[in-house]
């Protein structure tokens, strides 16, 4: 297996069909995934631990979180297509050495900007390590059906990571400091190191072209200006700043896309999106994780400080959800046998819609609110492990084995383009109306008040630092100003879910299924 092999193109026939040795190179892919998937959510439930431990701004901790996302974004059709052309196994195992040693210089960051620092140089590693893992799966299993089960099983890891990120989260966070939800990372990658170049095939495009360094560039430099321009503009307002940042990303987005025409060998395939279920996809995937990552960054403040649970508590209710997930991205393989893809991205994601509509309505500090947002949370999960099974599927079959790389790090994309503006978009708009909405207390002087609009984390320091009644003034304050910003944020979420799957519907609802039937 050390020999490269560019699996897909000679070597092997396209109606061979996978045995035992790719079955377990499956369960080694998986280890990535499962990875970056505990990750999200273990930072998630962090979050008010940070707010404490580093003192960050509310801009500062938006970026802690969302700084890894952006840099994936903006790297991985860079990645992608790197690993078409110089191995996509070589690239994963470079990559896991970067995410481990990033991993701990995370773990140990004594400062919010020396942890945002080490966010971007994960989301830098694991821009390697996602694009890999599916574009290896479209060139092991070459069998349509067995590729779809493999597919939904890789899809459904996201789900299993998430469904133990919190869980083990929990568990990290009240024996241990924040640091240590990082440092989970490590034995994770020592396994992929040491089970990878046994278990897994080499491959690549035998006929990749030239790399293009002046795309892979401008890429990057067009997610990075367009994103921090949203985000400022979202946070602070209408700036000269802003603008020119979002101004400058579009510009050289559109600098991107045009060089991408006129190149032999193009960084991005443009063709690709000439196929409506591969574009609306891609776009789906995107419009579902800003709904969804937005949501997170605001149920687990909700949960630990409006609530009053424990970190491990408020895991557990959300692990119904995320365990309901993985079920529904395996069983939607024999719906998708059956029926069009419209209909079924539409069913599904209106299921997100309906989960995103019983948030609007969760109480203030109350036991109540915990079991509504697992009613709600629960429907959510449900209906995104099944709309990733479907999208992701549909992406990958729509290529050939050999541009596995690029079309793989387009959906991947997506999702962290998604991710980043969940938390950006969705993440600002519910720490701004909270702020908003959070009048001044009598007693607490401006600089606290300052202080307490910043993150509901820091109302809760500032509130447990007065004495007992002005400080539980403080503290019901911002529960309820919190509780009211949830509910405006969830209405968008449930809008932005209903948007995208009535789009799918439109477009996509005489498609044929992608499956062939048994």
């Amino acid at each position: 297996m050390g020999d490269d092999v560019s699996v897909g193109s000679v070597e092997r026939l396209p109606e061979q069909r996978a045995g035992r040795r790719e079955w377990t190179a499956l369960g080694v892919l998986l280890l990535p995934v499962l990875l970056i998937s505990v990750d999200a959510t273990v930072l998630s439930f962090a979050v008010p631990h940070l707010s404490e431990g580093l003192a960050p701004s509310g801009n500062q901790l938006l970026w802690i979180v969302d700084i890894y996302s952006f840099m994936l974004a903006g790297l991985l059709v860079t990645m992608g297509t790197l690993g078409d052309r110089i191995g996509r196994r070589r690239l994963l195992l470079i990559g896991a050495v970067g995410f481990g040693f990033a991993s701990a210089v995370a773990a140990y960051s004594t400062s919010p900007e020396m942890l945002i620092f080490a966010r971007a140089l994960l989301g830098f590693a694991g821009a390697t390590l996602m694009p890999s893992t599916l574009s290896l799966l479209r060139n092991i299993f070459l069998d349509q059906r067995q590729r779809t089960l493999a597919i939904a099983i890789w899809a459904t890891m996201f789900s299993v990571g998430s469904a133990a990120g919190p869980v083990i989260g929990g568990w990290l966070l009240e024996h241990f400091w924040w640091g240590s939800v990082f440092l989970i990372n490590l034995p994770v990658m020592v396994v992929l190191l040491c089970l990878t170049p046994f278990l897994v095939p080499e491959s690549r495009d035998p006929n990749p072209g030239r790399y293009d360094l002046m795309s892979a560039g401008l890429s990057l430099v067009a997610m990075l200006s367009a994103v921090y321009g949203i985000k400022t503009m979202a946070s602070h307002g209408f700036s000269i700043t802003a603008l020119a940042a979002l101004v400058a990303g579009i510009g050289f987005g559109v600098a991107f896309v045009r060089r991408q025409r006129v190149l032999t060998n193009p960084l991005l395939d443009l063709e690709l999106f000439a196929n409506r279920g591969f574009s609306v996809s891609v776009v789906t995937n995107m419009l579902t994780m800003i709904a969804f990552i937005g949501a997170l960054f605001f149920i687990t403040q909700y949960l630990q400080i409006v609530v009053g649970l424990s970190p491990m508590r408020a895991a557990l209710v959300l692990v119904p959800g995320l365990t309901l997930a993985i079920f529904t991205g395996l069983f939607v393989v024999r719906l998708m046998r059956r029926f069009s893809i419209g209909p079924l991205i539409f069913a599904a994601l209106m299921i997100v819609a309906s989960g995103y509509a019983l948030m609007t309505q969760l109480p203030t500090g109350s036991d109540a609110g915990g079991w509504l947002l697992a009613v709600g949370f629960t429907l959510v999960g449900a209906g995104v492990g099944a709309s990733n099974t479907i999208t992701n599927n549909t992406i990958m079959t729509a290529v050939r084995p050999e541009k596995a790389g690029a079309a793989s790090a387009i959906s991947e994309t997506a999702y962290e383009v998604g991710a980043a503006m969940g938390t950006a978009i969705l993440g600002t708009i519910v720490t701004t109306l909270y702020a908003s909405g959070l009048a001044n207390v009598p007693g607490v002087s401006d600089n606290l008040m300052h202080e307490a609009r910043q993150t509901l984390g820091g109302a809760l320091h500032v509130s447990g630092d007065l004495s007992g009644e002005v400080g539980s003034a403080l503290k019901a304050a911002a529960d309820v100003s919190f509780t009211s910003a949830v509910h405006t944020t969830s209405l968008i979420g449930a809008l932005l879910v209903a948007y995208a799957a009535t789009q799918a519907l439109v477009v996509l609802r005489r498609r044929r299924r992608s499956v062939p039937a048994a």
